[in-house]
């Protein structure tokens, strides 16, 4: 199963979601960046509230590529215990990198909201959306957040994602995964365009929804 783009996988996953019962009206989150392309047809399909929860991978030291943790929003961070070993490194090695990431994800709150508050979610069912899932470990920061903030009920959402993380992440939270390929290296090798998003295509969707 390859997608064409984000967008088109975010149409075939508000199909399947819609098939789910959901109280209310839901609260639709997508992940920027890629994440919210894919989560605008699934709020446009439910008839949802559109928002975004910002996260970001905490890098091992030298290897800024290979992730170890994340942190969403205000919350603390997250590791993946297999990955810091892997990487031969501690929590408290990774204390600086964790300082210079919560930097970065202050300014891409204040960026993207511009002033406006996190999304209330308290008792709230959430549709929690990113373009894939790899390790899974910003998805876990993210239900984190949401967990310590009240949520009512979350569905994590994503077109693609590793067998692992989709069977890991299934402790957390409720999870729809469109395609778990047993050979999975990395989200894009599942899109034809996968292109990197900016953050004025963020703000550029969040308009539409957002008007205050």
């Amino acid at each position: 199963m390859i997608f064409s783009d984000r967008r088109q996988a975010g149409e075939a996953l508000a199909e399947r979601i819609a098939a789910v019962p959901l109280p209310g009206k839901p609260l639709v989150l997508g992940m920027p960046r890629g994440g919210l392309p894919v989560a605008e047809p699934v709020a446009r399909r439910l008839g949802a509230d559109l928002d975004i929860v910002v996260a970001r991978k905490i890098g091992a030291p030298g290897r800024p590529e290979f992730g170890v943790g994340a942190i969403a929003e205000d919350g603390p961070p997250v590791f993946d215990e297999r990955n810091l070993r892997y990487a031969g490194v501690t929590e408290a090695d990774v204390e600086q990198i964790v300082i210079e990431e919560r930097e970065e994800l202050r300014r891409r709150i204040a960026d993207y909201r511009g002033g406006r508050p996190a999304p209330p979610v308290r008792d709230r069912a959430v549709v929690l959306v990113d373009d894939g899932l790899a390790t899974g470990v910003t998805a876990r920061a993210a239900i984190s957040w949401l967990r310590g903030h009240g949520v009512g009920r979350v569905l994590l959402a994503v077109p693609v994602c590793a067998p692992a993380a989709r069977d890991l992440l299934g402790a957390d939270a409720e999870v729809i995964c469109l395609h778990a390929p047993d050979r999975f290296a990395a989200v894009g090798q599942w899109y034809d365009d996968f292109a990197q998003l900016t953050d004025d295509d963020v703000k550029g969707v969040l308009s539409e929804f957002i008007t205050c």
